[in-house]
């Protein structure tokens, strides 16, 4: 609780990190890189701004707002040089949930005179929308500064690679389903909850008649030369200084054709309409709609901080700095609470925008649609990664397959909250079905490996070395305790039991001897200078000799082992006294908190090297042959 110049000075350092490193900025060096990356980052920022703006359901303008004021915010706090942030597709049709489950259009009907029928006030139904997403955001915000203050930066540990492309990835097609209605011009009514994303792919379908002719063309042809014009900045990515502003130009050529031509008169084409000018002011959001809302809000604090956390992490390590995860955690909180007060929508890192970032050193809605559709390119590759995990660990592979099936069912929300079950549960069987291996040793070296997977190991007679892949602990001791009796050719549980029986009989036999010895001392009288003379005879059973290949020795190899509880500690009591260890210091304090030693099991069992253990295992017999033989 003390405070000290030093202390206060890097306690403030590391709450605002801009004051640690603008001092320093060198303008020569820096000034030119950064100002070309802004430029580009900034023109990519318009655009998809205003498309991510259609999955959250609010206005267009309102995704330009969100790609200003967190921006500003993460500046003075954030620890990453090198993500992007701003508007994400997966947030914003996450967002876009919540904003259609609470304001729905069917709230908003209204009796037109004109035309007869019923029809949707928009502009009531926009402003609820946006109040909706600002109270999301705002409250995601808050959980991320609390998760952050508590030092809770550690849970980005449960988002594995796999499980944040599979989500990503299922998160895409809710994307693409989403913009389906813009790119076929029909209006299908919104789901919720489970199953929702097949509950209205099948409604789409019903609705395909429908098709407005003129928004479908619109649709293909900006697809079409939005991908080729992407191609070719790959292509040309090296001579130019700064991509070219595709989706940029996509919106401007679109907007100039849809005036000229007036797609929305002639050929019933959704435009997006007015943008207002200027900035809004700032609305604290209403507190009415925070129950409803949070658990949305926590998952996409979570969500926004998981995928930014690992692509800062990923730039981090290429460039050489450190990125602090849960001052991260405050930054990405204080972002998205800044901006929940000016109305925007939660904030996380693009993909897309960062690696332009790090490598540069009235409009259609039909074309905003066909932005969202390319942009998401990158994360249909991503179902690439299935093949390879094949190969490489087939475990990861299918918590990449699962995730992405259950954030399909699910919805993004909780379909990521199963997706970290299941991977938390693949982490328990893992444990609970380790590999067991008997390990050789490669001839004329110290070097141990399995027998079943490398061909120039051979065993080491009459010793078995065994080894398992995962730590010992009660969910898995029975089963180590069977394969290692698979391995050995004893049976464990009998071996124990006749050990028992053994110990019982030797103790009834000394309690005889004991009573016999008194009633003789009673009946003959003898006196103690002859009972000393008898009681020093020792009587030594010399055990046949025995073929030097059989097992004599059990070497149980505990380098994986990180903890034992009481029933590992059991376990191991039960192989047997004759076994020897090699293990490392941490599991040493948990054996002897178990009571593991005692006169009989002292801690000279146990070995820094498996080698060691075998030199060890191989004097003893010798020794004990030699002792055999004096006797």
């Amino acid at each position: 609780m003390r405070c000290s110049g030093p202390r206060l000075k890097k306690c403030l350092l590391r709450t605002f990190p801009v004051a640690s490193w603008l001092p320093r900025y060198s303008i020569r060096e820096n000034a030119l890189g950064d100002f070309i990356s802004g430029i580009s980052v900034g023109i990519m920022q318009l655009p998809q701004g205003m498309a991510y703006a259609l999955l959250a359901a609010v206005p267009p303008v309102f995704g330009l707002y969100s790609s200003f004021y967190p921006v500003l915010v993460y500046f003075i706090f954030g620890t990453s040089k090198h993500i992007s942030l701003g508007t994400y597709a997966v947030l914003s049709v996450m967002i876009g949930g919540v904003t259609e489950r609470l304001a729905p259009d069917s709230d908003f009907m209204v009796w037109d005179n004109v035309t007869n029928s019923s029809m949707v006030d928009t502009t009531v139904r926009d402003a609820e929308r946006i109040k909706v997403a600002a109270a999301v955001t705002f409250l995601s915000g808050i959980f991320q500064i609390v998760l952050g203050l508590v030092q809770f930066g550690f849970v980005v540990t449960y988002l594995s690679e796999p499980l944040v492309r599979g989500y990503t990835t299922g998160a895409a097609i809710h994307v693409i389903v989403s913009q389906l209605k813009y790119t076929f011009g029909i209006n299908p009514v919104r789901h919720s909850g489970p199953l929702a994303l097949i509950y209205t792919v099948i409604e789409l379908c019903y609705l395909l008649p429908q098709t407005n002719i003129g928004t479908l063309v619109v649709s293909i042809v900006a697809i079409v030369g939005l991908i080729l014009a992407k191609e070719l900045n790959s292509y040309l990515g090296k001579k130019l200084p700064v991509p070219i502003p595709v989706e940029l130009i996509a919106i401007i050529v679109a907007t100039v054709i849809s005036w000229q031509v007036d797609v929305e008169g002639k050929y019933g084409v959704d435009v997006v309409g007015l943008i207002p000018s200027g900035l809004q002011p700032p609305v604290f959001p209403e507190v009415s709609l925070f129950g409803q809302v949070i658990g949305d809000a926590f998952a996409l604090s979570v969500v926004g901080y998981g995928i930014a956390i690992s692509l800062g992490r990923i730039f981090a390590l290429k460039y050489g700095y450190k990125v602090d995860s849960n001052q991260e955690l405050v930054a990405l909180g204080l972002s998205n609470s800044f901006g929940g007060i000016f109305q925007c929508f939660a904030i996380s890192c693009s993909m897309s925008r960062t690696l332009v970032q790090e490598s540069t050193g009235g409009k259609t809605q039909a074309v905003l649609a066909a932005i969202i559709y390319v942009n998401l390119h990158g994360m249909m590759k991503q179902f690439l990664d299935i093949p390879l995990l094949w190969r490489t660990n087939k475990i990861d592979m299918m918590v990449w397959v699962v995730t992405f099936i259950l954030t399909v069912l699910l919805n993004p929300d909780l379909g990521l909250a199963a997706a970290i079950g299941f991977s938390m549960l693949t982490v328990i069987f893992r444990t609970q079905l380790p590999k067991y291996s008997a390990l050789g040793r490669v001839p004329n070296t110290d070097i141990y490996r399995p027998l079943e997977n490398f061909n120039q190991v051979r065993n080491v007679p009459g010793i078995l070395i065994f080894r398992s892949s995962a730590t010992l602990y009660f969910a898995n001791a029975e089963m180590f305790q069977d394969a290692l009796g698979r391995k050995s050719g004893i049976d464990i549980t009998k071996a124990l039991s006749a050990k028992k029986k053994l110990e019982a009989k030797k103790k009834r036999h000394e309690k005889k001897m004991a009573k016999d010895v008194k009633k003789a001392e009673k009946a003959l009288k003898m006196n103690g200078e002859k009972w000393k003379q008898q009681k020093e005879v020792a009587i030594i059973e010399v055990e046949a000799e025995r073929d030097p290949s059989l097992l004599r020795t059990i070497i149980l190899d505990l380098s994986t082992v990180n903890f034992l509880d009481t029933v590992g500690i059991k376990t191991l009591r039960n192989v047997g006294t004759q076994s020897y260890t090699c293990t490392n210091t941490s599991v040493v304090e948990h054996l002897e908190t178990g009571g593991f030693f005692n006169d009989k099991v002292t801690k000279s069992c146990l070995f820094n090297s498996i080698h060691d253990a075998v030199l060890h295992s191989v004097c003893w017999r010798t020794f004990s042959m030699l002792d055999s033989c004096r006797a």
